[in-house]
């Protein structure tokens, strides 16, 4: 767990990752499953939506989310036509939920806004799909103190040119930045730039 008051007080600037560091990408994943089985079952009346949805959610738990479609067609026979739908879900579904952010993180992040240091959201992946998570975060009221970059607009990672056009634009300099991540990519990332890591433990 991060706690504000344990970090270096010189910091200027925040960067996170999105996914599994602010939120559980579980939650928009299981509901873009729910979603599609829905469209499915509404359009061929097979499979049914809860077993397609109880389906894709012991496949996400046991093995990621990768090739999950695949298995999904394997085990259910659906036809090809629908991996577009599946993965346009992906990038704009509009989710019956708001997603929320993780209860520490809510907390570092308020703490961040009080003491008028700067946060900025460094996210890796497809920005049409990243920006879409996003907008159903609830950020209570956090969302116009954000900015957001996404990696892949730039350089992907592990190249800190997102980070280095960051230090920049907003006159920082490497030690006055801090990045927070969980996977050893936003290390190097990080490294990259000569700019201080924290690994998140959830």
């Amino acid at each position: 767990m991060l706690v504000y008051s344990e970090f270096d007080p010189s910091k200027k600037a925040f960067v996170f990752e999105l996914d599994n560091v602010l939120y559980p990408e579980r939650d928009y994943l299981l509901q873009v499953y729910y979603l599609f089985a829905n469209f499915l079952e509404y359009s061929e009346t097979f499979p049914p939506a809860a077993q397609l949805t109880e389906f894709f959610k012991k496949a996400y738990e046991h093995a990621g989310p990768n090739l999950i479609f695949d298995k999904a067609r394997e085990a259910f026979g659906i036809s090809e036509k629908y991996r577009e739908n599946f993965s346009r879900l992906h990038r704009q579904a509009q989710l019956p939920l708001k997603l929320l952010l993780f209860d520490d993180m809510l907390k570092l992040l308020q703490d961040i806004v009080i003491d008028r240091k700067e946060i900025f959201i460094v996210t890796a992946g497809d920005p049409v799909q990243q920006l879409n998570k996003i907008r159903q975060i609830e950020w209570n009221g956090l969302e116009k103190y954000l900015r957001v970059y996404f990696t892949n607009e730039v350089k992907p990672k592990p190249s800190p040119d997102v980070l280095l056009e960051i230090l920049k634009l907003h006159n920082l300099e490497a030690n006055d930045v801090l990045v927070a991540g969980v996977e050893s990519l936003d290390a190097i990332f990080a490294e990259n730039a000569g700019i201080d890591f924290v690994k998140i433990e959830k």
